[in-house]
């Protein structure tokens, strides 16, 4: 006993209750009773079982207290259209329930007292009654019984009596609407309108979208009808939209009309007019006369009507003051004559940059574009020298294949047209060439100053254009320096000098001649005598031979040996032989040999010994 609902007279072994007892809580308690005697340790103990009996103190309880059903005015009588049901914790006939119906009602209804069934007693079609209250007890079987009642509010509320769903829905709003493109979401867009004259709820309509809406962007309140926004709308991506709409009434079965309603979603100036391109490229000849056709661009705006129409225009920027467009069609034109070759206007590719734009009418809103223009080249410059005249000196000794000048000639147009070739237009009798692409003056064989001194001749630039090549002509003189590379060269030897016997000192007895080709030092001689001798000497300018001592003799003679050299870096000298004897002296002059043989190898360069 934990809840301490009892308690033992420890001497006399009787049982009392202590705490109010519940049949419903516990209807049987074991109690276990222990015996002992004096302070002995040995002890004995019962069971003791208490049975609770029940009395009638709990009344019959309705799970609910308020309750509503519906039903057909159709159904026949003896059908059941709710059953009440109630609990009694008590026990026996405490507990059993039987039901009543305690309100006045026209007996239309009965209940099972035993079952709390309650049963259709008549048929209501004709009723214009369309709801009923039913108070419905519970009773239970104890003495004195206990009772609860139940209210089963508005039964019949939704039964109509004398209507039949006969008549569908009718529409009566119109089957198209307009809304802006820019309307907020929830913007109220059309109301539907549909009319049944059924009665009650057969003549209750709901108002649904069937198909159309498959992007969410309306929504249709299905009681009052309305249709209002929910997204954002677009008229360039949809402008039309076929909502089918059904009204369907309430009844059973349900009766429906459906309608096509049209929304035309009207054009608001949002879009931004894009160019088909954001960079144009094309060329255009130079020279051209003004209004040259250059190109055509084109930019789209997806708006409609006024809001769709576009002005062009090219926006200030370098060069842009030769070119006009057409704000209408879009057309670019030239307003001058372009040069590409220009520095000022163009870049030195010869392209030019212009930003052009797109705005809508009265609209500052625009997009910009680039064009990117190549001003073609025509064949509008002579290729240029340096110089009008090139003279150059060169020494003789230059071998074949020397360049002895690099001509240059620019030409201002492009391609083929600035493509420049060179060639010899004038007879260089063999001694020069030109490489036609470098321009590189060679010489072709071996020069000799002492042959030909200077060389004029004409040098030609040529461009490469296709159709009528431009050229320009170019003098070009050349200076054959002197090397010394010639002996002097005595005008007779040997020389014979007769000499009276009675010729006075210092009196000059012959003269040497030379010649030396070479120029300056190189062909200027000095004389000498290969042997110093007392009697004559030779002047070294002059070549005068010059009597220094009386002759000893009449039969006098002698044989000098005179040189002549040049007076270049590398002097060249040549010998001969004087012969001096006097008048009654004879000269006798042989060769030591009768015949002189040698051999030359083929290909011996000139001058060898």
């Amino acid at each position: 006993d934990p809840q301490g609902r009892f308690s033992i007279d420890p001497q006399f072994g009787i049982i009392r209750s202590k705490k109010q007892l519940d049949h419903e809580t516990q209807s049987v308690v074991v109690l276990t009773v222990q015996s002992q005697l004096g302070n002995s340790p040995v002890y004995s103990s019962t069971q003791v079982n208490i049975s609770v009996i029940d009395i009638n103190d709990n009344p019959p309880v309705f799970l609910t207290k308020s309750d509503k059903v519906t039903i057909s005015h159709t159904q026949p009588p003896g059908t059941a259209v709710y059953i009440a049901h109630a609990e009694d914790k008590d026990s026996g006939l405490n507990g059993a329930i039987k039901y009543s119906i305690a309100s006045k009602q026209p007996n239309t209804f009965s209940i099972d007292p035993s079952l709390g069934v309650v049963n259709l007693t008549r048929t209501v079609f004709a009723d214009k009654q369309q709801e009923y209250t039913l108070h419905i007890a519970a009773e239970d079987c104890g003495s004195p019984p206990l009772t609860s009642s139940l209210t089963l509010d508005s039964l019949a509320a939704k039964i109509v009596i004398l209507d039949i769903n006969d008549n569908s829905p009718s529409f009566t709003s119109l089957p198209l609407s307009y809304v802006m493109e820019d309307v907020e979401v929830g913007f109220l867009v059309h109301r539907i309108i549909a009319k049944d004259p059924d009665e009650g709820r057969n003549g209750q309509v709901t108002y649904h979208i069937l198909s159309g809406n498959e992007n969410k962007a309306f929504v249709l309140d299905k009681i009052t009808g309305l249709l209002s926004t929910a997204r954002l709308l677009d008229r360039e991506i949809q402008e039309r939209y076929s909502l089918a709409v059904m009204a369907l009434d309430d009844g059973s079965p349900a009766l429906s009309a459906t309608q096509v309603l049209t929304i035309i979603v009207l054009d608001v100036n949002d879009e931004t007019p894009i160019f088909l391109k954001q960079l144009y490229e094309t060329a255009v000849h130079e020279n051209q006369d003004p209004g040259e056709f250059v190109i055509k661009v084109e930019a789209v705006d997806r708006d409609a009507g006024l809001n769709s129409l576009l002005r062009y225009e090219i926006l200030p920027g370098a060069g842009y003051e030769k070119f006009k467009m057409n704000s209408d069609s879009g057309e670019l034109v030239t307003t001058a004559s372009l040069d590409r070759e220009t520095q000022e206007v163009f870049s030195i590719k010869g392209n030019c940059e212009i930003s052009m734009s797109a705005c809508k009418m009265g609209s500052e809103d625009g997009s910009t574009a680039q064009l990117y223009l190549a001003v073609l080249d025509e064949n509008d410059h002579n290729p240029l020298f340096a110089k009008t005249q090139y003279q150059i000196s060169v020494r003789e000794d230059l071998e074949e294949g020397s360049a002895i000048l690099d001509l240059f000639a620019s030409d201002k147009d492009d391609g083929l047209n600035g493509e420049v070739t060179y060639s010899l237009v004038d007879d260089t009798f063999g001694a020069f060439a030109i490489d036609s692409v470098t321009g590189s003056i060679v010489t072709t064989k071996a020069l000799d100053r002492e042959t030909k001194s200077q060389y004029t001749f004409r040098a030609v630039a040529s461009d490469c254009s296709t159709h009528l090549p431009r050229s320009t002509t170019v003098s070009v003189v050349v200076h054959i320096d002197d090397v010394n590379d010639n002996d002097p060269v005595f005008l007779q030897n040997p020389i014979r000098a007769f000499v009276p016997a009675e010729t006075p000192v210092n009196d000059t007895i012959a003269t040497v001649r030379v010649e030396d080709v070479d120029l300056g030092s190189n062909g200027a001689v000095v004389f000498g005598l290969m042997i110093a001798e007392t009697v004559f000497q030779i002047d070294a300018n002059t070549g005068d031979i010059i009597l220094q001592e009386p002759l000893t003799s009449k039969d006098f003679s002698m044989q000098l040996l005179v040189t002549a050299s040049d007076q270049g870096l590398s002097p060249r000298t040549a010998t001969a032989m004087v012969i001096i004897f006097t008048e009654e002296q004879e000269e006798e002059i042989s060769f030591s040999r009768s015949l002189y043989e040698a051999s030359v190898p083929e290909n011996s360069a000139a001058g060898g010994h």
